[in-house]
């Protein structure tokens, strides 16, 4: 009976330094990076967007092609006029979309044309073509017919 009483305390000893151990080491475990950032990406819903020195705040979309083009900042692209109604430039890197034709573009919606295309729109307007949308830029003037530098900046 002794022996079996030695052996019950061994094992619940042996059954609370492991336990304890394993909380120890749980409770000081951190989130990956990577969880991390995803996180962030969640939490932003705008950004700057700074156009002829003045700055705009750019609302933001949610889904993948916004956390994909996040990534890609801070940057600034210049942009080429095209139609007296929109700025585009070419990213040096495709993104994930989900292109749907919108009937009406708006004065200030930024979007994604193919997969690699990103356009400002400063007129709003009818159109037959597909695109994602990233966002809207407040208050947005008519850009003119001239190429621009566009800055982007997550807030």
């Amino acid at each position: 009976m002794k022996k079996y009483t030695v052996y019950i305390i061994i094992v619940v000893v042996v059954l609370f330094i492991t336990t304890g151990c394993n909380l120890k080491t749980n409770s000081i475990n951190k989130p990956s990076k990577n969880k991390i950032i995803d996180k962030v990406d969640e939490e932003i819903d705008s950004m700057k967007v700074i156009i002829d020195s003045k700055e705009y705040k750019m609302n933001l979309e949610d889904n993948e092609t916004v956390k994909a083009f996040i990534k890609l900042l801070p940057k600034t692209w210049k942009m080429n006029e095209l139609n007296g109604n929109e700025k585009y430039v070419y990213l040096s890197s495709t993104l994930p979309v989900n292109s749907k034709k919108p009937v009406k573009i708006n004065k200030g919606d930024v979007m994604i044309y193919t997969d690699d295309c990103l356009v400002i729109f400063y007129k709003s307007f009818e159109t037959n073509y597909s695109y994602t949308k990233i966002g809207y830029i407040e208050n947005l003037p008519d850009l003119g017919n001239s190429d621009i530098e566009v800055e982007f900046i997550k807030n």
